[in-house]
């Protein structure tokens, strides 16, 4: 191999090299924070625990009970106080992460796809939150009103019979383990905020062309039978919470729809000024998403 074909293979090669080096530092860096999110989190990890149990207190204390959780092992403390500490910790770093996510990727936008794709970055962690907020706030507290109702109380201050063969009165109460309570809590909040992305995921596949409104529309039956089954995966045994959930996700793919159809609006507007559409057509005339829009 000569020479000039080495010189060749390194320029070729560098930029990749380049690459992957700022692709380490950008994940070095998010890794760090996350673990500095998870140290600050840890030390604050029984405040935290007071907040997450509101709900749940909330709801035993309209039943005239006590807010007491119990440990079942001795290790199920600190475990409790991890999980709280991991997902406090990647609340905390993600707008760092998104930033050095941001950082990596922008570089190889054009100026128009930077425009199109930061409100997207922007979109989903608000997105997130809310969902998280909508099922701390209104389906928790829903979910363990309907589940403490299964409680069976002995009756209380009543004469003894002094039956040999009758069974005292029977009494079910909750004593919950942290560890279960904290990992349903986190289910119901990382499920919502998964399923508020709806919205900003269809968007963005609108802007890029990959699904119309017309055929959100088109399959919206089969999109009920899915949201149908992912409610009935990502909640709980619990009818009130799995219609909660299909009828906010069915509504964001309502509103997902309307937005594709304004991203549409855009594009056609925009097709029309450069002369590729004429007034009286639309993105459907070129075909799907307009592809031969996007070729011209």
């Amino acid at each position: 191999m000569s020479d000039t074909d080495s010189d060749q293979i390194d320029d070729t090669s560098a930029p990749l090299i380049e690459h992957l080096a700022e692709l380490r530092s950008r994940l070095i860096k998010s890794v760090l924070a996350f673990v500095v999110g998870i140290l600050i989190c840890f030390t604050i990890a029984q405040p935290i625990f007071n907040f997450l149990t509101a709900p749940l207190c909330s709801a035993l204390a309209d039943l005239g009970q006590d807010c007491d959780l119990i440990f079942i092992s001795p290790q199920e403390g600190f475990f409790v106080a991890i999980r709280i500490s991991m997902l406090g910790g990647f609340i905390l770093a993600f707008p760092f992460i998104s930033y050095q996510l941001w950082r990596f990727v922008a570089p190889g936008l054009y100026r128009s796809e930077k425009n199109a794709f930061l409100p997207f970055m922007v979109a989903s962690p608000f997105m997130f939150l809310l969902g998280a907020s909508f099922a701390f706030y209104v389906v928790t507290p829903l979910a363990y009103d309907f589940f403490l109702g299964f409680q069976q109380f002995g009756a209380e201050g009543e004469a003894v019979v002094p039956d040999a063969q009758a069974a005292p009165p029977l009494s079910v109460v909750f004593q919950g383990s942290a560890q279960a309570y904290l990992a349903l809590t986190t289910k119901f909040i990382v499920a919502f905020g998964m399923c508020f992305q709806l919205p900003v995921l269809l968007t963005l596949m609108g802007k890029a062309g990959l699904v119309t409104a017309r055929g959100l529309a088109d399959v919206r039956k089969y999109a009920v039978v899915a949201i149908l089954v992912l409610a009935a995966v990502v909640t709980p045994p619990d009818v009130i919470t799995q219609l909660i959930l299909f009828a906010v996700v069915y509504g964001l793919y309502e509103i997902s729809i309307q937005l594709v159809k304004r991203v549409e609006r855009k594009r056609v507007e925009e097709l029309r000024r450069e002369g590729v559409l004429d007034e009286d057509e639309d993105l459907y005339d070129l075909g799907a998403g307009g592809d031969e829009g996007a070729k011209t």
